[in-house]
């Protein structure tokens, strides 16, 4: 059974050489196009199992960030769905939510409620999560307050203690200090230990062992591989000690009436 299923997902992104290009484009009403197209995702399908911690692996720009982005709901796709069962929480770009003007408290329940968690089961967990991000007073200061290290803290913590089902992590735990890590590390072992399904992008082949049950390849935006750790890693590192095999990006035109 799985907790996530991408099905024939795709996902293209406009590049304009200038600012202008996008407004003459609007100017022009789909008329002429004005952008090249990079496609980030090809037509990709795949599944990760329920339970199972699966590490996401592929060169710099393989769509491993795009595709975990996809599978959050924070980008749309272009072609293809997803389908997710159970509540999911990403800790992608650690903070990158969060309002300056709130308070860390205020921003804790709008997580919840982007979510969709109610309020009183957010107030339940707020001391937990105040405990967890060690951020003392100024968990009720405004977060332009804040130093970066804090941020994180608190945007770790508000993500991590929400019971989730699913926990997708984007090479989130290469930030703070050693003991924060130590300390996410701790608690993501434990949601881990219960069950949980976990998706995990890192480049540390050590962490993969240490974390996960399997691995899922990209290159190029699609799939190379998708099994045991002992056959994909091999595959991975023979890809990155040939430049030849990464997948290059390759920015096309778009066709004359935009799409």
């Amino acid at each position: 059974m799985y907790s996530i299923t991408v099905t024939n997902v795709s996902k293209v992104h406009n590049i304009y050489n200038r600012p202008v290009d996008r407004l003459k484009e609007i100017i022009c009403r789909n008329r002429r196009s004005y952008h090249k197209e990079f496609w980030a995702l090809k037509n990709l399908s795949v599944g990760f199992e329920k339970g199972l911690t699966t590490a996401l692996m592929g060169p710099n720009g393989a769509g491993k960030s795009t595709l975990m982005q996809v599978m959050a709901g924070v980008l749309q796709p272009s072609a293809g769905h997803v389908f997710v069962s159970g509540r999911l929480t990403a800790l992608l770009e650690l903070g990158a939510g969060f309002q300056p003007d709130y308070t860390g408290r205020e921003n804790v329940l709008l997580n919840g409620m982007i979510l969709g968690i109610s309020r009183d089961e957010m107030m339940d967990r707020m001391d937990e999560i105040a405990e967890f991000a060690e951020i003392g007073d100024f968990f009720d200061q405004p977060i332009s307050t804040y130093s970066s290290g804090m941020v994180i803290r608190l945007a770790f913590a508000s993500a991590i203690n929400v019971d989730p089902d699913i926990l997708l992590v984007d090479e989130a735990l290469a930030v703070g200090d050693s003991r924060f890590q130590f300390k996410c590390i701790k608690k993501i072992n434990g949601l881990k230990r219960t069950g949980r399904t976990i998706v995990f992008v890192s480049h540390s082949e050590s962490m993969i062992r240490k974390f996960c049950d399997q691995a899922v390849l990209l290159n190029g935006g699609e799939l190379v591989s998708k099994g045991s750790l002992d056959d994909v890693i091999p595959r991975y590192e023979e890809i990155m000690s040939d430049a030849d095999q990464i997948a290059p990006k390759v920015f096309t035109q778009a066709p004359a009436a935009v799409r």
